[in-house]
C-alpha cells in the first residue's frame, strides 16, 4: 500500500538575508542606509564622497568602489541620486550599475527623477529579465533619518510585494502606495512636489498681505486652518518658518527648482498646460538668484518677507513681529 504523499511548505527565504547595494549618501540617502542597517540588511555602499559611509562602514556595511561593484556584490541594488542625469550617469557605462548586475537582479530607483531613464535600461535590457521599480519618496531628511518616509512605487505587483521588507525598512509601512506601472511612481511624486511648492507659494502670499493689512499672523492662520482653505501646508509644514525661522536648508531650493522644472516638463510630455505651476517655477527660480543654490526649499516665503519688511513669526501671542 502507498503511503499518503505530504505536501511539505517551504517558507519563502527571509528578505533581511538580502544584500542591499545602496548608491547616494547624501540628506535622504544616509538615513535611508542607517534604518536598513539598523533591520537587519547587509549593505555595500558607494557615493561620490567616501566620507559619507564612515558611520555605515563602522557598522559593518561594506564599500564598493564603483556602482558596478555595487551591483555585482548585491542582491537588490538602490539608488538615491539628485538627478536624472546622475542617476542614467551611475547606471549606464563601463563602471555602472548595468555593468555589474546579474541577468534577473533587482534596482530600485527611489530618485525624484523621470520614467526616460528607466524606460531605457528596460528597452535595452529586456532579455535580461531585470526587475525595475521606481520608488521615489515624501517626507524630506527627517522622514529618512527616522524611517517614516512615504514611498510611491510604480512596477509589477509581484516585485512591490517581494521587496516590501526593504522598502518598510525606510518607510511609514502604512504609506508604501503601489501606484501603478512602471514610471508611475515617479509621476506621482512629481505631482505631489508641485502641489506643494504651489502650497508654499500660495500660502506666503495670502500670510503676506493679511499681516500687511493689519491682521494679526496666528488669527490669520487660525482663521485660514477653520475654513475650506485649510492644507496641511497651513496647518503643520509652515510652522518650520514661522516658530522657528526654518526654511528647511536640508533640502536645497536647486533642487526644488530642478524637481519643478521635471514636473512641468511632465506637463509638456503629456500635452497638459501648466500656467499655475510655471508661475510657481519662477518665483522659485527667482528665489533661488537672490538666496543661493544652498538655501532651503522653503526660502520663497523670505520673498514675501523682504517685500512687506516683516517676518513671519509667531510670537508668544500669535504675533507678526516685524
Amino acid at each position: 500500500m502507498t503511503s499518503p504523499s505530504h505536501t511539505i511548505d517551504v517558507p519563502p527565504p527571509d528578505a533581511h538575508q538580502l544584500t542591499i547595494g545602496f548608491i547616494g549618501l547624501g540628506n535622504m540617502g544616509s538615513g535611508m542606509t542607517r534604518n536598513l542597517q539598523a533591520a537587519g540588511f547587509r549593505l555595500v555602499v558607494n557615493d561620490i564622497r567616501r566620507e559619507s559611509a564612515d558611520a555605515l562602514l563602522a557598522g559593518g556595511a561594506q564599500w564598493a568602489d564603483t556602482p558596478a561593484a555595487v551591483a555585482a556584490a548585491s542582491d537588490v541594488v538602490i539608488t538615491m541620486l539628485p538627478t536624472p542625469r546622475h542617476v542614467d550617469a551611475v547606471v549606464n557605462g563601463p563602471t555602472g550599475i548595468l555593468a555589474g548586475i546579474a541577468d534577473g537582479g533587482t534596482w530600485i530607483d527611489m530618485s525624484t527623477s523621470v520614467p526616460e531613464v528607466a524606460n531605457h535600461v528596460r528597452a535595452t535590457t529586456a532579455h535580461r529579465a531585470l526587475h525595475i521599480l521606481d520608488a521615489p519618496v515624501s517626507g524630506m531628511s527627517v522622514g529618512a533619518a527616522n524611517g517614516m518616509l512615504q514611498i510611491f512605487v510604480g512596477g509589477d505587483a509581484a516585485d512591490v510585494a517581494r521587496l516590501r521588507p526593504v522598502l518598510e525598512a525606510m518607510g511609514d509601512a502604512e504609506r508604501i502606495l503601489h501606484v501603478g506601472g512602471h514610471g508611475a511612481g515617479y509621476a506621482v511624486k512629481l505631482m505631489i512636489n508641485q502641489l506643494w511648492f504651489s502650497h508654499l507659494v500660495a500660502t506666503a502670499e495670502v500670510l503676506s498681505i493679511g499681516v500687511k493689512a493689519g491682521v494679526d499672523l496666528g488669527v490669520l492662520r487660525e482663521s485660514l486652518i477653520a475654513s475650506p482653505a485649510n492644507s496641511n501646508f497651513i496647518q503643520s509644514d509652515v510652522l518650520s518658518i514661522l516658530e522657528h525661522g526654518d526654511y528647511d536648508e536640508g533640502f536645497a531650493i536647486a533642487l526644488a527648482c530642478k524637481d519643478l522644472g521635471l514636473s512641468i516638463d511632465l506637463a509638456r510630455s503629456v500635452g497638459v498646460p501648466a500656467e499655475v505651476s510655471g508661475l510657481v517655477e519662477q518665483i522659485y527660480r527667482r528665489a533661488r538668484a537672490q538666496y543661493g543654490d544652498l538655501a532651503g526649499e522653503m526660502t520663497p516665503v523670505k520673498l514675501y518677507e523682504d517685500l512687506i519688511g516683516v517676518e513671519l513669526r509667531l510670537a508668544d501671542r500669535g504675533e507678526a513681529v516685524a
